[in-house]
């Protein structure tokens, strides 16, 4: 039986990884900071699923801990055949205004995890000849605005890079470009919701279905709904300088 290794399996779209892996008779290795939240999420899919589920806690944004996930990975004895890099939270507040060791954080969990574990999975992985990745990042990452959006244009341009070297070896790397989602995400970081309906807002069952289908079909980039693939289009071919308008990077942050 195969296994997948999901970060921020606790909430949100990480969560709906879990689920669905688990609906598909894949063993798991849970990652997130909230030991509780794990052991119940753990007792929920062995139930309903009889699959296994290994709880490791970790915050990835402290490097030791880091590590334990990258050295799981790395656990040949124990191969992983599926990397889901989820983790991730954003800033509610703008750059000036935010403590600088809060970017910090920021950065190790969006961009320095997402390195290290790629890297870990793809030694494993490649040296037996198969396996896949999936790094999530964000629709965010076309638009200006600020570290998170950032953050997530590294992990769409890295992923698209080691797609590209990992694909003679039998591994597949996908990133993935959600938009609106209704999770906990919104809340957590302090930003606008309003009423989280209409046609941008999209339900993590779908996106996450949508997702697992693109990264079995090699698929590099999965933007998840029509209208976020029109909209990415769009964005591509915005000028730079339209993108830097404080209309259009803040878009992200309000509901549509």
């Amino acid at each position: 039986m195969s296994t997948a290794l999901v970060t921020g399996a606790t909430a949100g779209i990480g969560r709906e990884f879990a689920v669905q892996l688990a609906a598909q008779g894949k063993d798991l290795v849970i990652v997130a900071r909230d030991t509780a939240r794990l052991e119940a999420l753990a007792a929920e899919l062995t139930t309903a699923h009889g699959v296994a589920v290994e709880v490791l806690p970790a915050d990835l944004c402290d490097r030791a801990q880091l590590e334990r996930v990258a050295e799981r990975l790395r656990d040949e004895s124990r191969p992983v055949d599926l990397l889901v890099n989820n983790a991730g939270y954003g800033l509610g507040s703008p750059f000036v205004d935010t403590d600088v060791a809060d970017e910090e954080r920021l950065l190790d969990v969006l961009v320095r995890a997402v390195l290290v574990l790629s890297h870990a999975a793809a030694r494993s992985m490649t040296a037996r000849g198969h396996g896949r990745i999936i790094n999530v990042s964000s629709v965010a990452g076309h638009l200006t605005s600020g570290t998170y959006a950032a953050a997530k244009a590294w992990v769409t341009t890295f992923t698209e890079s080691i797609a590209a070297q990992l694909a003679p070896q039998g591994v597949r790397a996908t990133a993935l470009l959600p938009g609106f989602v209704r999770t906990e995400f919104h809340a957590r970081a302090g930003i606008d919701q309003g009423e989280r309906s209409g046609p941008f807002w999209l339900d993590a069952t779908d996106l996450v279905r949508e997702a697992l289908a693109d990264s079995e079909r090699g698929r590099v980039v999965s933007v998840p709904s029509p209208q976020y693939k029109a909209l990415v289009a769009a964005l591509r071919h915005l000028p730079r300088g339209l993108l830097r308008n404080p209309r259009v990077s803040g878009l992200h942050r309000k509901r549509t």
